[in-house]
């Protein structure tokens, strides 16, 4: 098996993974605390923009954890550092 198929093999795994294991947490982290504002909402309905305003922000805090894991699985993708390195090696040799 060749450097690049060994590269490319591991970099689509680990893609994988990322994705898996990175959006497992925020989906979690969002479920809890949208029931959290839903049961604070229903103890406390005059306080409802409040606790809106402040799910919204919290939510979009979130979901950047599950942005920034995205991001990088597509760079591990498409823009392999170890691309470049590997075929540098083998046009040099």
């Amino acid at each position: 098996m060749d450097s690049m198929t060994m590269i490319a093999m591991v970099s689509i795994i680990t893609a994988g993974l990322t994705i898996a294991i990175g959006v497992l947490g925020p989906s979690l982290g969002e479920g809890k605390a949208v029931a959290t504002a839903l049961t604070s909402l229903a103890q406390q309905p005059d306080a409802s923009a409040t606790i809106t305003r402040t799910l919204f922000v919290g939510l979009a805090m979130i979901e950047s954890t599950a942005i920034y894991c995205f991001v990088v699985s597509m760079i591990l993708l498409f823009a392999n550092p170890f691309w470049n390195h590997v075929i540098a090696q083998t046009a040099g040799q």
